[in-house]
């Protein structure tokens, strides 16, 4: 940190870059301890970073003032259109009264019979190998089967999907951009074929969610193919690759930490309780960004039209003026849903309940099935800058 901005420090650290496992919070840590603001120029553009929890909830709140303009302050130029999360004011509200009752409480809960039966087949299939890598074997396939499920599409059409989610986000964090956009045009293609067949032979609207986009409304106007394909693309992104970061960072404390591992295994109604303690601690996100419309202030900065903001979840989450001992996992931890690991206000993550379901489900099953595991030895672990995510995680156990 050198110099000032504005009157708040200047932050060259450049969360891009991968780590250790937990390198980055250390970093986050430091920083949000230091100043609640920060000018950080790891980018071309830049961005004004907002540190602590206080300030973050109320930039997501005050959604008029800190539009979707821009989503990612390390990205702030989308390559890739994502909806319903660019959309600010009625536009967004609008689809998101569509696509909310498809993701509620009650859409999960019938689902989860699937959800519980896949979880179970996967843990069959590992277990006698006495080992896997938690996150290319188990971590990124459960997410996916449950996605297709939901969407009404063949689980046999994982294996793809799988592949092609890898190349997108190997390409959206620093890896090849033209093979992410191709990716991406596969998996419009994928889904142009859906909409084509459910156009021909519609399926119940309240059960199948690319019938309900054909026959929905958006306000006064029908939703455009271009548009459903867009948000099909969306949730496969904002869905499985999230999902696959929790599970990675969850098992990989669990791992090291025997006495919260035989807890749970001995205590499976924990498991709800234990999901949000590890979504405050390791969130799924670590930052959403944002852009200024008009002149605000927060944390005593002064922010313009156009300034693009980090809005910093992985530190509001570990904020000790919110979260007494923020750094240690507690079950039972008081106000632990006031985490910010699904961000707030009217751009609140979608899949939320659908995230929570498929955790809790994961660490119910995996522990009652192979409740002692350990790292394999001698085996570096590489987390991966930007949106966070253990790139490999090999377990191992008795079989």
């Amino acid at each position: 940190m050198t110099d000032a901005r504005r009157g708040v420090p200047v932050s060259h650290t450049d969360y891009r870059e991968p780590t250790g496992p937990c390198g980055h919070y250390a970093l986050l840590d430091a920083e949000r301890e230091a100043s609640p603001c920060y000018w950080n120029d790891s980018t071309a553009a830049g961005f004004w970073m907002v540190t602590r929890y206080e300030d973050v909830l109320r930039c997501f709140q005050d959604a008029p003032a800190f539009t979707n303009k821009v989503t990612s302050a390390l990205n702030p130029v989308r390559g890739i259109d994502i909806l319903p999360q660019m959309l600010d004011g009625e536009p967004h509200a609008a689809l998101r009264r569509v696509l909310n009752r498809y993701f509620a409480p009650a859409v999960v809960r019938r689902i989860e019979p699937f959800a519980l039966a896949r979880c179970r087949e996967l843990i069959g299939e590992l277990r006698p190998a006495g080992g896997c890598d938690f996150v290319a074997e188990f971590a990124i396939r459960y997410p996916t089967d449950v996605f297709l499920h939901l969407m009404g599409l063949p689980v046999a059409d994982g294996e793809f999907f799988v592949g092609w989610v890898e190349q997108i986000f190997a390409g959206i964090f620093g890896g090849d951009h033209a093979a992410a956009q191709e990716a991406s045009g596969r998996l419009r293609d994928y889904f142009a074929r859906v909409v084509a067949e459910r156009r021909r032979s519609p399926i119940d609207p309240d059960v199948d969610l690319i019938s309900r986009l054909l026959a929905a409304r958006a306000g006064d106007e029908a939703i455009t193919e271009d548009d459903i394909l867009t948000i099909c693309v969306t949730l496969v992104m904002a869905g499985l690759d999230t999902t696959r970061s929790a599970l990675g960072y969850m098992f990989w404390h669990l791992a090291r930490h025997e006495r919260e591992r035989r807890a749970l295994a001995a205590r499976p109604d924990l498991a709800p309780a234990a999901v949000e303690e590890f979504v405050r601690l390791y969130p799924l996100v670590i930052q959403a960004g944002r852009e200024v419309d008009g002149q605000t202030r927060v944390g005593g900065l002064e922010l313009t039209g156009g300034d693009i903001v980090w809005l910093g979840i992985g530190s509001a989450n570990r904020d000790p003026r919110q979260f007494p001992e923020p750094e240690k996992f507690i079950l039972g931890r008081e106000h632990v849903n006031q985490h910010l690991g699904f961000g707030a206000g009217p751009h609140r993550c979608l899949g939320m309940h659908l995230a929570r379901a498929e955790l809790a489900i994961v660490l119910r099953e995996w522990h009652q099935r192979i409740p002692d595991y350990w790292i394999a030895a001698d085996t570096p672990i590489t987390e991966r800058g930007s949106q966070l995510a253990l790139r490999s995680l090999p377990l191992a156990w008795k079989p």
